[in-house]
């Protein structure tokens, strides 16, 4: 098993949903969905530089972070499939899809994109990934998404902050290639008091498929998706029920 998928198989699941972790986060955001979503055959992304990936070091660019997953799931789209992808891992799931479109590989049959604003949607907060080690640091606590405890601590930090600042990084420099928008349904999530992704930056994400798309709110800020799990994890079953049920 390629160090990329942290996986418990699932071969009765008629879906295999693969997730995306957001910036600074690994696998391990994911390590409860298998249990609640019996019925999906639940695949965490692993990038290098976290987690059991710390010794690698992180990518610092979205092109070759989303090669390097494709390549990673390639030999798993033998049945199915779906992506999510949380904040950063929104655009990497995206790009993903893409990829596989333009290798005429099998495409998702649903994106769920949670927390991200659409990629065409310019970005109101200057760049930080470059910043001095105390600026970064101060920066990244204005996210909330980093526990105080982690935040005090000098050597977590120490750990922490390249793979942060590589991570930021590949968001901020992402810049999108004009392409046809895909032929694949999106779900668009987000929280109703995300500051860094509102209703109509996701709404923005409509201009990427051709196909059916939903927009849906959760209560919550940018980390809804610790808050209000188990709504998240119904509204994906629901979106994917159809294919469940078949």
């Amino acid at each position: 098993m390629s160090a990329w998928i942290v996986r418990k198989p699932r071969p009765r699941a008629k879906v295999r949903l693969f997730c995306f972790p957001y910036a600074g986060g690994g696998a391990s955001i994911y390590r409860a969905w298998p249990d609640a979503l019996p019925h999906l055959d639940v695949c965490a992304l692993q990038p290098p530089g976290r987690e059991t990936r710390m010794r690698e070091a992180p990518l610092t660019r979205l092109d070759p972070l989303v090669d390097s997953a494709v390549e990673a799931i390639l030999p798993l789209l033998d049945q199915p499939f779906a992506f999510f992808g949380y904040s950063l891992g929104a655009y990497v799931a995206f790009e993903a899809a893409r990829r596989l479109r333009a290798r005429g590989a099998p495409t998702p049959v649903r994106l769920f994109l949670a927390a991200c604003p659409a990629p065409q949607i310019a970005r109101r907060k200057p760049p930080i990934h470059e910043l001095p080690e105390a600026e970064l640091i101060q920066e990244i606590k204005s996210y909330a998404g980093t526990p105080a405890e982690v935040l005090e601590h000098e050597e977590l930090m120490a750990l922490l902050l390249p793979l942060l600042r590589a991570d930021f990084g590949v968001f901020e420099t992402y810049a999108p290639r004009a392409e046809a928008p895909l032929d694949v349904p999106l779900s668009i999530l987000g929280g109703l008091t995300d500051e860094d992704a509102t209703r109509a930056d996701l709404d923005a994400w409509r201009e990427h498929t051709t196909s059916a798309f939903v927009l849906r709110m959760f209560p919550g800020n940018h980390f809804f998706l610790n808050t209000e799990r188990t709504r998240l994890l119904t509204s994906i079953l629901q979106d994917l029920g159809p294919l469940l049920a078949g």
